[in-house]
């Protein structure tokens, strides 16, 4: 596509001059950019649309991991009394 549409990763170390010149820097510019980093963030992060089993096993598994070390001086000390 056009230099100026490329994202920055995109973009290669002989062309940065030219899409830097071609980058809208007035404050509307600056501040449309912003937002679209902001949206491209939160959609990719914190609005995820996918979900699934593996989200809920991992709290399931922090919950059996944090469930036992609350527990482990309790639990450590009924092993001990039942293997005796």
């Amino acid at each position: 596509g056009p230099l100026s549409e490329r994202r920055l990763m995109d973009v290669r170390l002989g062309e940065l001059p030219a899409w830097l010149a071609a980058c809208d820097l007035s404050p509307q510019g600056l501040l449309g950019g912003a937002q679209k980093a902001w949206r491209s963030y939160y959609d990719k992060y914190i609005n995820v649309k996918r979900g699934g089993p593996a989200g809920i096993s991992m709290l399931l598994a922090g919950y059996c991991l944090l469930s036992y070390g609350w527990n482990y001086q309790h639990i450590s000390k009924v092993s001990f009394l039942v293997s005796v």
